[in-house]
Order: structure tokens, then C-alpha cells, then sequence
């Protein structure tokens, strides 16, 4: 089991520099978990792509229909106490720091590409890159 960022969620379906190292990772682990933010911000960054013309309303659902089914049984609440006391002792932002509680909680690593969460939480977060190495 791993918790995967948001990104690395959509690195899968995005076609990107990123898409084949989430996949490969995917393949590693396929139990990725994530706080239930993540469908939010998902949402958030199709809705960039829709606006900039890079995806259709078509490809948007299919994505997020996709990604829900990937997701499923693996969204879990956080403590809203740790992730204030994780962004209040980082750089991070409250967002972030839901997918690096989730990790400690769980005690298991977060993937992700974010060089703040990767520099704020070593012991939690491992790259992507070194994830598939």
C-alpha cells in the first residue's frame, strides 16, 4: 500500500513526461490510497485542462470516472489535528499535508513529485522517480 498524491493519480490518465512512471509505479504497488481531497483537486486540475482547450468534457469524465474506480476503498478522512500541526511545522500547504498524514498514519510512504513535501517530510515521501527506479 502506498498513498499517491494527486498528481501521481493523474499522471495516469494525463498523458505527460510523468505518465509512464506512474504507471510502472501502479504496476509496483497497485494499492494506492489518498485522502478524500484528492477528488477535489483532480476535479480542480481537469477543469485547468478544460480551459486551456488540452482535454474535451468527454475525456474529463472518462478520466474522473476512471480514477474513481482506481480510488475505490482507498479514500480515507484525516485528522484535521495533524494535518494543522504538519503544515504549521513545514512549508507544505494544509492540502499537501493531508496526503503526508495519511502516510504516518498508515505507515506507508507517499508518492509524489513535489520537491516541498519531498524536502519537508523525508521520512514520508519518496520521488516518483526513485519510487521506480
Amino acid at each position: 500500500m502506498s498513498v499517491a498524491d494527486t498528481n501521481a493519480i493523474a499522471y495516469l490518465f494525463i498523458e505527460g513526461d510523468h505518465t509512464a512512471r506512474a504507471k510502472v509505479a501502479l504496476r509496483k504497488d497497485p494499492d494506492w490510497v489518498a485522502p478524500l481531497l484528492w477528488r477535489s483537486e483532480f476535479r480542480s486540475l481537469l477543469v485547468s485542462y478544460l480551459r486551456k482547450g488540452q482535454l474535451t468534457m468527454g475525456q474529463a469524465l472518462q478520466f474522473v470516472r476512471e480514477a474513481e474506480i482506481l480510488m475505490q476503498d482507498g479514500e480515507y478522512e484525516v485528522s484535521s489535528s495533524q494535518v494543522l500541526s504538519l503544515a504549521g511545522g513545514s512549508q507544505c500547504s494544509a492540502y499537501d499535508c493531508e496526503f503526508v498524514a495519511l502516510a504516518q498514519q498508515l505507515g506507508v510512504p507517499l508518492i509524489t513529485s513535489d520537491s516541498t513535501i519531498l524536502d519537508d517530510f523525508p521520512s514520508t515521501a519518496i520521488s516518483l522517480n526513485e519510487y521506480t527506479a
